[in-house]
């Protein structure tokens, strides 16, 4: 059948629900509204109180989950927009990642954070944001961020039956994005990137919102005569390290593209790593193209914020392909 992201999501809510009883989704406008983007459509028909709205207050919502998770249920909380969770930031932080720590294993929070974020909605102030490397600097938090349509329903299906809790970061602008698939459908776990497109010149890392387009970069740089290899990350928290070493060090050279700020953020994160693990392999420094560091602008500019397949092209043209590597600094099994 044919799913759109956000029908996917519905469907993984849907069957986890028909499925534990103890599986309960709840937020603003969640309910009969079936939430601002229609993920939650009718739940609250099916479900009963099982899916209820809330009032308009983050930090209760996170609170009463943290209440629930420790007392038997499975809550799913749906934050309406990214910056409308930073009011519950101080639950996040204090209670829902430390929990288990604090009690030295023996409260564990089941418990998922549904934010929908980053751009391409023509959103602005507290309605576009990229907000996953607060979540990411989190120790005790798993983050997630589908970017395929089975993808979203099996790591969904997945961070429900975690013991643990974790933000589910849902790129607003894929929510249409359509694909064949059935239902209900497993892939890899947390933890595991996926090649979106093998190659052999330069490796895009890219999660979320950004996937979509270092797949378009790589299909318009394969009409100039260059290869390059997608790795979609699709969980930030646990990191697959392994997987992304493994490309880089094939290709020799790496461009890291994320939606979000570059200053201090997540791809800035996983160029260090790759650099760390990758040094001898690379042939040019590893390069990023992110959003710029400003909040969202509005829709007419918007389009200048997002990383996009131009500049994503003119970064992997600086990625010195006339030099010359010199023999000495070569591993041996590439002097060879």
């Amino acid at each position: 059948m044919t799913l759109s992201i956000g029908k996917a999501l519905n469907a993984a809510l849907r069957d986890a629900m028909r499925e534990d009883d103890t599986v309960l989704m709840f937020g603003e406008d969640v309910g009969a509204l079936g939430g601002v983007f229609r993920v939650t459509d009718g739940l609250a028909a099916e479900f009963g109180d099982r899916c209820f709205d809330t009032p308009l207050a983050e930090a209760g919502i996170v609170g009463m989950a943290v209440g629930m998770a420790m007392n038997g249920f499975r809550p799913v909380v749906e934050m309406q927009f990214d910056a409308f969770a930073y009011p519950a930031f101080e639950q996040i932080a204090s209670h829902v990642a430390k929990m288990r720590n604090r009690t030295r294993g023996a409260v564990n929070l089941p418990m998922v954070i549904r934010v929908p974020y980053a751009g391409g909605i023509g959103g602005v102030e507290h309605h576009s944001d990229s907000s996953e490397a607060y979540y990411a600097h989190t120790p005790g938090l798993k983050v997630v961020t589908p970017a395929t349509v089975a993808d979203a329903y099996s790591l969904l299906r997945e961070a429900i039956a975690d013991p643990d809790p974790v933000v589910f970061m849902e790129a607003k602008k894929l929510y249409w994005a359509k694909d064949e698939v059935s239902l209900p459908v497993t892939t890899a776990p947390f933890g595991t990137a996926e090649v979106r497109r093998e190659g052999t010149d330069a490796t895009l890392v890219a999660y979320g919102p950004a996937v979509p387009v270092a797949l378009e970069a790589a299909a318009a740089a394969a009409e100039d005569g260059r290869s390059l290899e997608v790795v979609d990350l699709r969980t930030l928290v646990p990191f697959d390290d392994s997987a992304v070493a493994e490309s880089v060090r094939k290709t020799g050279r790496c461009v890291v593209v994320a939606e979000a700020t570059g200053f201090a953020g997540v791809s800035a994160e996983i160029a260090a790593r790759v650099q760390e693990r990758c040094f001898h392999s690379l042939w040019a420094p590893v390069l990023r193209v992110t959003g710029w560091d400003v909040p969202y602008p509005p829709p007419v500019l918007e389009k200048y914020h997002l990383p996009g397949v131009d500049r994503v092209l003119d970064t992997v043209d600086r990625l010195q392909w006339d030099d010359v590597p010199d023999p000495r600094f070569l591993v041996p099994e590439q002097a060879t």
